[in-house]
């Protein structure tokens, strides 16, 4: 037993090394880099796919209209089909904030077979922004439920054109108020961080590419030549396999940003636990064996450093600890970009607990049948 545990907890410590000096330094939060403004600001369409998004989508328009923006901007909300008066709910907005000549509402048609709703919608609102007679230079793909703040397309534009990139996402900054969100929230952008580095996405000689689809403008050229929504239509991971169709071809870069906020509320953890586990399985291929890999290492690297630590002699209890040490130093700065104690970092081996049960919650679902369900649409029957 001594043995094994001395194995085990080596193996967890080389694979703290590893993450905290070997994988794009990718504890480390990323912001937008300042760029200069261009010399031409190049015009922008705003692409908003909307399901029974009531309660945040008049915000969400109201911050787009409102953006400081000196090139020419409109926006295109697309009503999937919702029943809670999403589109009258935008369509207000628009009219106090005495803009309503630059939001189009667009009613997506019925979904096709082999489609996901998200890019069912947002192919809709392409091909009405592509039949108009002078269509924009970039597309603004983002979510009913984001705030943008007053300056951010202008900073999104200027970082695109400056360098030279086709495609610039943002991660915007999630709730972190209730209870749940505390616990969870700045931990889903920590492990969203750790399976794609940003630096490594943003480096164009990595072939890592992701993107965090709240918030992705991209050139309508480039959009173009990746093949376009139609491409990755039955994605249900469709910022990243959006991110990876043009990288193929082009640079993109991701970034963080404190500004820019989903307005989207997570007061259960059930609430966060199916967010997760919308995606968790379709990440792993769907494969029971990555299923089982994948749970093994997360046990390796966060829960066996506090069980060893307290259960472990010698040694490999030592090692344990200095695992757990690396788990909170690697944590706490994603936890001060949330505003949170940095005391917070010794319950990562528990969170991380949860973020597996819902990986398999996301694989049991797949196998009932209910994979991806969002808004009471099961999105992997659709791809059947």
């Amino acid at each position: 037993m001594t043995g094994a545990a001395l194995l085990v907890s080596g193996a967890a410590c080389a694979a703290w090394a590893y993450l905290l000096l070997g994988r794009g330094f990718f504890w480390l939060p990323r912001l937008l880099p300042r760029a200069p403004a261009p010399p031409r600001w190049p015009s922008v369409a705003a692409i908003v796919p909307a399901r029974n998004e009531a309660e945040q989508v008049g915000a969400a328009i109201a911050s787009l209209l409102a953006q400081d923006y000196r090139g020419e901007f409109r926006v295109v909300l697309v009503d999937d089909h919702s029943s809670d008066g999403t589109a009258e709910i935008a369509r207000a907005a628009a009219l106090r904030a005495g803009q309503a000549d630059r939001l189009a509402i667009v009613a997506a048609s019925a979904l096709p077979d082999g489609w996901s709703g998200k890019l069912w919608a947002l192919a809709e609102g392409v091909r009405v922004i592509e039949a108009d007679a002078a269509p924009p230079d970039l597309l603004l793909f983002t979510d009913a439920d984001v705030a943008h703040h007053a300056a951010n397309l202008s900073e999104l534009a200027a970082a695109l054109e400056h360098g030279r990139r086709d495609l610039v996402s943002l991660m915007v900054r999630l709730r972190c108020d209730s209870w749940p969100e505390r616990f969870l929230v700045p931990a889903f952008v920590f492990f969203f961080a750790l399976l794609f580095p940003f630096a490594w996405a943003s480096d164009p000689r990595r072939r890592t590419a992701a993107a965090a689809g709240g918030c992705i403008l991209v050139r309508r050229e480039a959009y173009r030549r990746s093949g376009g929504f139609a491409a990755i239509r039955g994605a249900l991971i469709d910022d990243c396999a959006l991110a990876r169709s043009i990288k193929r071809r082009g640079s993109i870069l991701l970034a963080m940003t404190h500004e820019t906020v989903s307005l989207r509320p997570y007061p259960r953890i059930a609430d966060l636990c199916a967010m997760v586990a919308r995606t968790a399985y379709t990440q792993l291929g769907h494969s029971p064996a990555l299923l089982a890999a994948a749970l093994l290492a997360l046990a390796l690297v966060f829960l066996a450093p506090p069980l060893l630590l307290l259960f472990a002699d010698g040694s490999a209890g030592l090692l344990g600890a200095l695992s757990w040490a690396a788990m909170a130093l690697a944590y706490a700065p994603m936890l001060r970009f949330y505003g949170r104690s940095v005391l917070w970092a010794t319950l990562l081996p528990a969170i991380a607990l949860v973020y597996m049960a819902a990986t398999l919650q996301s694989a049991l679902a797949h196998y009932r049948g209910r994979g991806g369900a969002w808004k009471g649409r099961v999105q992997w029957q659709s791809q059947r």
